[in-house]
């Protein structure tokens, strides 16, 4: 319950979601009398519902609660054990009135102990559901995934409209000033340090798209990664972007030290003890020794990298593993029927042909060539699996559906950061002209009816001890 203090102190009248509280008595009364007299008991569900309560009502011998304005500080809540106290100042003033009424509410809670969970390092999607139709619905998405047998969805095959365009924001962060300073062009912000080395934009759109990749990846695939690792002492994280992964890492295995590098300096502050982050470029020389980390992951920079047989020699502890996580940005059709002047085949045909020019090898993941590429530097164990990611709605399980609408969102999303880079400056193009094949490309992607979905290549090796 709720005491109403002050000198003097306000009435406070049931409103809607205070039923049961006494009204005061009909009839004038003098103000400062019922102010200095009243002691009002009431629950508050939060400090917003006094003026929710107060509304439609008179304040004897002033003026409607209608015209009531206050201020409010800010809440306190102090808790001792299972007993927590809240309290709240407040500056109340009616209409353009000079006077004002100062008051202050606490509240004595005595709550049940809280049972918590015990913790789970890498909960799945339905952590809050024990039912076995949720682990079905697990077991039987990452089935289908893998070997490439997603039932459709026939009630899920037309076009699904209500998705907004890009938009462009900026942040920077505390670093030296020549590590943060950014170039622009066509409207989106780049990264200056070793300027051209990655094509695509690094703002603050581009940074919420990545953590969307994340999220996606972790729902199709339930975890952080693949490689046969117990207690990893020294990973790095390659590309590490909003630093997101590492973060997780580091979360799951407080043993190791997670260091994460990236071209840009966008990773948060707040994070825990066991992660770093490093600002350069991995193709460059390393400042580690060799045999250093005995885990390396590296997802989403298939289209960055440009020597990946340099990058796989790199320090790599002997027994170590090496995981790379990475989308064949190319469409596929289940039932054969997008035929090769889509818009979708014909925009990612045209990222093909920039990157080539920009010296990036598209097509790297496709047909085990990174799988290849990492037996010929001399790793051992070498494992590829391959999942399926839908783009849209169209699979009939829940789970993929849910990655199928987060994928073709992620798409959508980047429809613009993908193409300015590769047709810009690989291919010339105007920002005019790319914006023109974007308009027919965003609405092929809302079209269900091709059943489309890009392979995701999980590879993974061992360094011979």
């Amino acid at each position: 319950m709720v005491q109403s203090q002050g000198k003097p102190s306000m009435p406070v009248l049931p409103g809607p979601m205070h039923e049961g509280i006494a009204q005061p008595k009909d009839g004038p009364s003098d103000s400062s009398n019922a102010a200095s007299n009243a002691t009002t008991q009431l629950t508050l569900t939060g400090p917003q519902d006094l003026l929710n309560s107060t509304k439609g009502h008179d304040l004897p011998g002033r003026a409607s609660f209608d015209s009531l304005s206050s201020d409010l500080g800010r809440p306190s809540l102090s808790t001792e054990g299972n007993r927590s106290v809240f309290s709240l100042a407040q500056n109340y003033r009616v209409g353009n009135s000079s006077e004002s009424l100062d008051t202050a509410y606490s509240a004595d809670l005595t709550l049940p102990p809280i049972q918590l969970p015990p913790i789970q390092h890498l909960p799945h999607h339905n952590q809050d559901s024990d039912s076995d139709e949720d682990t079905d619905q697990d077991r039987i998405a990452a089935q289908q995934a893998e070997e490439g047998s997603i039932i459709v969805d026939s009630d899920d095959l037309g076009t699904d409209d209500g998705y907004g365009s890009d938009t462009n924001t900026t942040a920077s962060t505390s670093l030296a000033d020549s590590v943060r300073e950014f170039i622009y062009e066509n409207g989106r912000r780049y990264h200056k340090f070793r300027e051209g080395m990655y094509n695509f934009p690094n703002d603050d759109v581009e940074q919420q798209r990545e953590d969307m990749k994340h999220q996606m990846v972790k729902l199709l695939c339930g975890k952080l990664f693949f490689a046969p690792i117990d207690r990893p002492q020294q990973v790095l994280d390659i590309g590490t972007g909003t630093g997101i992964w590492a973060i997780e890492m580091a979360d799951e295995f407080v043993g190791a030290e997670v260091l994460g590098v990236d071209l840009s300096p966008h990773q948060p502050d707040w994070v825990p003890p066991n992660v770093k982050f490093m600002i350069d470029d991995v193709e460059s020389p390393w400042l580690h020794p060799s045999n250093h980390f005995d885990y390396i992951h590296s997802r989403h920079t298939v289209m960055a990298i440009k020597d990946w047989p340099r990058l796989m020699r790199r320090a790599q502890e002997p027994g170590g593993w090496f995981e790379m996580q990475e989308v064949y940005h190319f469409p596929i059709s289940v039932n054969d029927s997008m035929p090769p002047n889509h818009p979708i085949a014909r925009y990612w045909s045209l990222i093909n042909e920039g990157l080539e020019r920009l010296g990036v090898d598209f097509h790297a993941v496709a047909g085990g060539k990174l799988a290849n590429k990492m037996r010929d530097a001399g790793f051992v164990n070498v494992t590829e699996r391959v999942l399926q990611i839908p783009i849209g709605t169209w699979p009939k399980n829940r789970i993929l559906k849910t990655v199928g609408l987060y994928w073709r969102t992620i798409l959508l999303d980047g429809i613009q950061a993908i193409a300015l880079g590769p047709l810009t400056r690989g291919l010339g193009w105007s920002q005019s002209d790319v914006e023109m094949l974007l308009m027919e490309v965003r609405r092929a992607y809302k079209d269900n009816s091709c059943l489309l979905y890009m392979p995701f290549h999980i590879i993974y090796g061992q360094k011979p001890a």
